[in-house]
């Protein structure tokens, strides 16, 4: 593992870190606007005074801390992997490239020393997995995994309620962001409610030093919700959803293919506003993370 420079002595000077994913824009968003969004989201922590570690993998080495050159070579590259945890050993024993996600990212960050990641969504509990286990890897990677995360929520395209279960399960400590109402990616609250909420950056870093002081294993996730002007009407999101699913049915799309289905049909059916509202997301998450960096250093 390569950790850059500028993020070790940052890490060594007490600088507040924030650790990013890359699959956001090796897969996640269409060109240019995926590189766009990968360098706004750095300069944003930049502006705040915060390191920013965009990971990936680059020819078989994980990288903590990618250059600029290098978030625009993996953004271009139509070969890159999807690098989770369980891709780790096989992209740097073959020499391949490739975007990290959730897992993947965490699991870096973690043995870089970086307290802090944002993400957009957490991944979670297919629907139809009492059938299928079809559940994501990001999950146990988190009970085992030190590190705080910001994310809101997860996709409405997943089982929320069982993925809220399955936190609890793996013990992974939830609390919302100034709600008690679970954030549903698309949208502020996914009807699920949740038994704790944080009011600003400093009580989440008093959560990581109260962890850390108990021994306790596992990540903090910080559901933050997408600002209300910002997430798709409900009624819309409702309708464009069980559209979705019927024509995955309908196509008998299953296993790996379903989350990227679901999305493309919702990002064609809203005619593109999914994917501001991923942007959207994003952009909160990563200046949440900022700020929660900076109170954990200070």
């Amino acid at each position: 593992m390569l950790v850059a420079e500028q993020v070790r002595e940052a890490l060594a000077g007490g600088i507040p870190v924030v650790a990013l994913e890359s699959t956001i824009f090796t897969h996640g968003l269409p060109r240019p606007r995926n590189v766009e969004v990968a360098l706004a989201a750095e300069e944003s922590l930049r502006s705040a005074g915060v390191v920013p570690a965009t990971i990936g993998v680059l020819a078989g080495v994980p990288t903590v801390g990618l250059s600029t050159d290098q978030i625009r070579s993996l953004g271009a590259d139509d070969d890159v992997m999807k690098v989770s945890l369980r891709d780790l050993p096989i992209a740097s024993a073959k020499g391949l490239s490739g975007g990290t996600t959730v897992a993947g990212t965490a699991f870096l960050a973690a043995r870089a020393g970086i307290p802090v990641f944002a993400t957009g969504g957490l991944g979670g509990v297919h629907r139809g997995a009492s059938e299928t286990f079809d559940e994501s890897a990001d999950l146990p990677v988190l009970a085992r995994t030190s590190i705080l995360m910001v994310s809101a929520g997860v996709k409405s395209i997943l089982d929320i309620g069982a993925s809220l279960e399955r936190l609890e399960t793996l013990s992974i400590t939830l609390v919302g962001y100034r709600t008690t109402k679970f954030p549903g990616f698309y949208l502020a609250d996914s009807g699920f409610a949740i038994d704790y909420s944080v009011d600003d950056a400093h009580e989440a870093a008093d959560l990581v030093r109260a962890r850390d002081e108990l021994g306790a294993p596992g990540a903090i996730l910080v559901a933050n919700p997408v600002p209300a002007e910002h997430e798709l009407d409900p009624a819309e999101h409702d309708r464009v959803l069980q559209e979705a699913l019927a024509a995955m049915d309908a196509a008998g799309i299953g296993g790996h293919d379903v989350t990227p289905y679901l999305l493309d049909h919702v990002q064609r059916a809203t005619g593109g506003l999914s994917l501001d509202v991923n942007v959207a997301v994003y952009e909160n998450n990563v200046r949440l993370a900022g700020e929660i960096a900076t109170a954990l250093a200070g």
